[in-house]
């Protein structure tokens, strides 16, 4: 008889941890496919830099069947070259520039695409936009990159190719033609351009050499992102403004292969701002200033009213500089530059004809409201909004500390601390109620924050309102429906009980994949793909120990000898001898916890909360108080 009881219970048992790993597998098979994704664009061949040697897992050929040429022999520093490379049909290639007297050196120099649909840019080393490789398998015959030659180029360059035919038939370094400095002794003179810039009527000049920071709060009012960045860095966007009696002299610098802009505003929304672009077409930096009405293309003005403009476009760097009166009242849109402004500094990509694409960043934004010709300073700002910040820290703390804790002390600490009490009732599920509580606050206060920063829904967003909107539904159902828990005893606990774990398992599933789905916005600036990583990595943790306590818990039952059918829990049944085990349960709850807390410390210090966190959160909560 005790044999018979021992089956039945462990057969509705095994249903029930079948049933209760639905969320564990559902969730892990969404991060390996998530994974496989994001993890091989194609194209994305930087592990090849070095030997420029695609992983095929074959030996490359012999005698090539593929050409490289150039037209022309000889550079000075920021002249382009075009590289043409041809041959029968292909999938793949990987174009570099290299001392053509150490061809195992670094990358030299930086490309520009001529056809952005087959070709993309690749940074190798530390030189940014220095190879070039193919978009898809699709077949081609020819590509066309532009080569610019930097500042520091060796005498002699030769171009190098690697071109995959097949999977398992490829050639690798087919040597191109060698270019030449003229002199490299004599200084190189400055480049006149040959074109004006679009829409300006004064002289345009090459920058013989990087801007300098040196001056920044001395003499120069500068924004620097990151702060402190060296403007000859190729991860440095800089924005300096000099005063000069009744002008102002101003620089901008960034890794732009496309635009680099910048706006003066009123507030921190597009719309009605007075801006300047610096646009790469075709190998050449037309500066002109623009009008920006609301978030659509900016309206070039047809007269410009920019002097001493100037432009560089080597090592990965866009450069441009000018000079403009502080006060133009004959110039409609340009405002007056001694009065406060926000200020935002954009790139992005540029495309035939001087045609500027939406940015994929968020432009950084001053802090605050500055007068560029008053004090001199030197600032940062933020690409990610507070109130966004604030979201993204508030969900995060909420789903990755409170839910995930909740769930696991639910489900398997019932008999740990089933004589344990607090306030009257179970320890375990006092704990749980009060972590439960705690994620529909945080969740209704998060939820509140994007619409309080957008006045509104967000059709920028893509699927992430819409899937936490479902969130926040489930997350406000699932305490709702706690409310009119039956008793224990009562015939409809087990459909209770199947609707709140059901309830409970989609949120969490939603969560997770909202959360993917937010991270890779703009507005909330995560380094990227570190915040996918770091996500997986959490999901993977919770799994893992989701997975190992069901091992444990399945152990004991297995050693089960009396069975007690009467006795019906919150998520699934429990026996008696699952109380034992109790210090492995804690010691596991305790590396859960710290293994959690670790996650969000990552999370919170990307989104740069982790010593504004209380504060923001505060400011957040009067914010809606006040509205409310």
């Amino acid at each position: 008889m005790a044999v018979s009881l021992s089956l039945r219970h462990c057969n509705r048992r095994t249903g029930c941890k079948m049933d209760m790993s639905v969320f564990s597998v559902a969730v892990w098979m969404f991060v390996c496919l998530y994974a496989s994704v994001v993890g091989y664009p194609n194209g994305k061949v930087r592990e090849a830099c070095t030997s420029m040697v695609p992983c095929h897992g074959s030996s490359p050929q012999l005698s090539p069947e593929h050409t490289i040429a150039v037209n022309g022999t000889e550079f000075k520093p920021g002249d382009s070259i075009e590289v043409h490379l041809s041959g029968p049909d292909f999938e793949g290639f990987f174009i570099q520039a290299r001392d053509a007297e150490h061809l195992d050196s670094p990358a030299v120099g930086s490309f520009v695409l001529a056809d952005r649909r087959r070709s993309q840019l690749l940074t190798c080393g530390r030189t940014k936009n220095s190879a070039v490789s193919h978009t898809s398998k699709a077949k081609k015959k020819d590509i066309k990159v532009y080569w610019v030659a930097p500042g520091d180029a060796p005498k002699h360059v030769q171009f190098l190719a690697t071109v995959v035919k097949k999977y398992r038939i490829f050639w690798v370094k087919i040597p191109g033609p060698i270019v030449s400095q003229p002199d490299v002794l004599s200084p190189t003179p400055p480049l006149h351009a040959t074109t004006e810039a679009m829409s300006t009527s004064h002289p345009v000049s090459y920058i013989s050499k990087p801007f300098s920071a040196s001056s920044c709060g001395i003499m120069k009012f500068c924004v620097r992102n990151p702060t402190n960045c060296d403007p000859g860095s190729a991860s440095c966007f800089f924005l300096s403004f000099q005063q000069e009696e009744s002008s102002v002299f101003i620089e901008m610098s960034g890794p732009s292969e496309g635009y680099l802009a910048f706006a003066f505003s009123h507030d921190q929304w597009m719309g009605g701002d007075d801006a300047y672009l610096c646009v790469n077409e075709d190998h050449r930096v037309h500066v002109s200033t623009a009008r920006l009405k609301e978030r659509s293309h900016p309206l070039l003005d047809s007269e410009n009213s920019l002097e001493e403009v100037s432009w560089r476009l080597a090592d990965g760097l866009l450069q441009c500089s000018f000079r403009r009166s502080i006060h133009l009242p004959a110039y409609k849109g340009r405002f007056n530059l001694d009065t406060s402004y926000y200020i935002f500094l954009a790139n992005g990509e540029a495309g035939e004809g001087g045609l500027i694409y939406k940015h994929h960043r968020q432009p950084l934004v001053t802090n605050g409201l500055y007068n560029v010709t008053g004090l001199p300073q030197d600032i940062g700002g933020s690409r990610a909004p507070r109130l966004i910040k604030a979201h993204g820290a508030l969900m995060f703390v909420t789903w990755i500390t409170t839910v995930s804790i909740g769930v696991i002390v639910a489900r398997f600490f019932k008999p740990v601390w089933s004589h344990s009490f607090l306030l009257g009732k179970e320890l375990w599920f006092q704990v749980h109620r009060m972590l439960m509580l705690v994620t529909v606050m945080l969740t209704s206060i998060s939820f509140v924050l994007p619409f309080v920063y957008r006045g509104g829904w967000s059709q920028q967003a893509g699927f992430h309102p819409y899937l936490g909107c479902a969130v926040m539904a489930l997350t406000i159902f699932q305490p709702l429906m706690a409310g009119f828990r039956p008793s224990r005893h009562s015939p409809r606990r087990q459909l209770f009980n199947w609707f709140h774990w059901s309830t409970g398992t989609t949120a969490r599933i939603l969560a997770v994949v909202t959360m993917f789905l937010g991270m890779d916005l703009p507005a909330l600036d995560l380094p990227d793909p570190w915040d996918t990583y770091a996500m997986i990595g959490f999901v993977a943790w919770h799994v893992g120990t989701d997975v190992l306590l069901e091992i444990h818990s399945y152990c004991l039952i297995r050693k089960a000898e009396v069975i007690e059918d009467d006795r019906v829990q919150i998520l699934q049944s429990l026996t008696s001898a699952e109380a034992e085990g109790r210090l492995f349960k804690q010691i596991v709850l305790t590396i859960y916890v710290c293994g959690n807390i670790v996650f969000l410390v990552a999370f919170l210090i990307a989104t740069n909360q982790i010593l504004m966190l209380l504060a923001e959160v505060l400011e957040s909560c009067l914010t809606v108080l006040l509205l409310m």
